[in-house]
């Protein structure tokens, strides 16, 4: 069935404090897609961010983000008073303003959590804590508790990363954990209720979601980053000396982003040893956020096959090599383990026969992406007459400039003469909607278009840049711009290609 969504971080919906959050901003949003016709809402990954406050580099591959927690429904619950929340808000300036989040809103969810357990014991009980609060401790037992933990440890170690923490807690000697455990008993309390926080706020919206016939497909990085919970606690999960510290990481070579190559620094995995494990860790975590969203984009889906593995100590990127991935055999023991699965395969960068054949294998969507569809003649796989019906077309992902900042200031010349000569807008400035037609009109199954597009943004509403520091992350939609009207005219372009049911009636509809 054909169907289309929108590509909008969490992050970037408007609200008053610093980001969007899952409050009611986030509702706000749900009730846009549905009156825009539109059947998918396509996140970034939800974990808390990393450096350059990227969410592709988390302390976590299963935590949720403590900035996206809704202050205001912590009122509603009375956790917070409404007083708390004065100095955690901040005009939305269409940028998002994580120093702000920095500096307030982990004392916020530290008073939220003194008033939880300064609550009166429900009846009968001798805690503070429901039904709801155990069993979410429960059924994540197997990362929580290590994760608790790791934030722990970080705050008494003045936020080092983990490799600089002292010897015996680095190694994760028991007496050490053990000791820590006795003495930050209150904060690993906290993280804990934060993560529940987290989870009850967002199982709320993806289930308010789905009542309004959206589904929430999910970002889940292929890598973790080297500071993260993951590694402290995976050991010989990742390629590492046994004393803390990477051999070999990740990357990409030189591409269409970057000269260099991508020098990501997210620690290898030892394939050998997950394969030996039955691929226990990542059933896990696929479980894991098979829970959380409806479909999954695995990110960088080529690394399955081959990875550029880079020595730890190189200056740059392109001093990696190609190494050799777990290929089908994963996926085989996934399927057997969790049966069908509702996977995406961002199978965007260079791509080798053997990445073709694996994704065939597979049976994954891959991702076609219009901006790279102009550059190499008739023959390109990601002009619309080569498209296939299992794939997702995009006009960009969260990794491109907006169609217009494409337009106006990275596409050649040449590129640019291909496209008006293969899409026949009127004028060159009527190309950006001609290429989100193209999209929409393409036989991919879903299309799944960013919300700046939609809006004519240029490149002020870029989420990321690949290979420059800083700067990223950090687009917001202002207020007043998710309108009715708005929400009309994608629908009626949505119908046009047959993606939503037809409300309209397409004979007035506008140009």
């Amino acid at each position: 069935m054909r169907t289309c969504g929108i590509l909008m971080p969490v992050s970037s919906l408007d609200g008053p404090f610093g980001a969007g959050t899952l409050g009611r901003e986030a509702y706000a949003f749900v009730d846009f897609l549905s009156r825009a016709g539109q059947g998918v809402w396509q996140i970034l990954p939800l974990g808390p961010t990393g450096s350059g406050d990227s969410p592709y580099q988390s302390c976590s591959a299963f935590a949720g983000n403590p900035w996206l927690i809704d202050p205001e429904l912590l009122v509603q619950e009375g956790l917070l008073e409404e007083a708390d929340l004065d100095p955690v808000r901040a005009p939305n300036t269409g940028r998002a303003d994580y120093r702000l989040l920095e500096r307030t809103r982990l004392p916020l969810l530290r008073r939220a959590y003194e008033n939880f357990l300064a609550a009166r014991p429900l009846p009968g009980c001798d805690t503070p804590y429901s039904d709801e609060y155990y069993r979410f401790l429960f059924l994540n037992q197997d990362w929580l508790e290590e994760y608790a933990l790791y934030r722990a440890a970080q705050k008494e170690n003045d936020a080092k990363p983990w490799n600089e923490w002292p010897l015996p807690l680095r190694l994760r000697q028991p007496q050490a954990l053990e000791e820590l455990k006795e003495r930050q008993a209150g904060e690993i309390g906290f993280w804990k209720f934060v993560e529940y926080l987290f989870w009850k706020q967002w199982k709320a919206l993806r289930d308010y979601a789905a009542s309004k016939g959206v589904r929430i497909l999910g970002d889940m990085p292929i890598y973790v980053s080297m500071d993260s919970a993951d590694t402290w606690a995976g050991g010989p999960l990742f390629q590492t000396d046994g004393q803390g510290h990477p051999t070999r990481v990740a990357g990409c070579p030189p591409d269409y982003f970057s000269e260099d190559g991508q020098f990501w620094g997210n620690p290898l995995y030892d394939w050998d040893y997950h394969r030996s494990t039955g691929y226990d860790w990542w059933i896990r975590r696929i479980r894991h956020a098979l829970d959380l969203y409806d479909l999954v984009r695995i990110d960088h889906f080529r690394a399955f096959d081959t990875y550029w593995s880079i020595p730890a100590d190189a200056a740059t990127a392109r001093e990696g090599r190609w190494e050799q991935g777990p290929g089908m055999d994963f996926f085989e023991v996934l399927g057997k383990k969790l049966g069908p699965l509702p996977l995406v395969a961002e199978d965007l960068g260079e791509m080798f026969d053997s990445v073709r054949r694996l994704l065939a294998q597979t049976g994954l969507p891959g991702m076609k992406v219009l901006q790279f569809a102009f550059s190499s003649g008739p023959t390109n796989e990601y002009l619309p007459h080569n498209h296939i019906p299992n794939c997702l077309v995009y006009t960009g992902t969260h990794d491109n400039n907006t169609l217009l900042g494409w337009m106006e200031q990275e596409a050649g010349e040449e590129e640019l003469r291909f496209a008006m000569h293969y899409l026949r807008p009127g004028k060159r400035e009527e190309l950006p909607q001609a290429i989100l037609r193209a999209a929409l009109a393409s036989c991919a199954d879903t299309c799944i278009l960013p919300l700046a597009d939609w809006l004519g943004l240029g490149c002020e509403g870029r989420i990321n840049t690949p290979g420059v520091v800083g700067g990223n992350w950090n687009w917001r939609v202002r207020p007043g711009r998710l309108e009715d009207s708005l929400a009309c005219l994608i629908r009626v372009q949505c119908e046009l290609y047959g993606r939503c049911e037809r409300q309209a009636d397409l004979s007035s509809s506008p140009d």
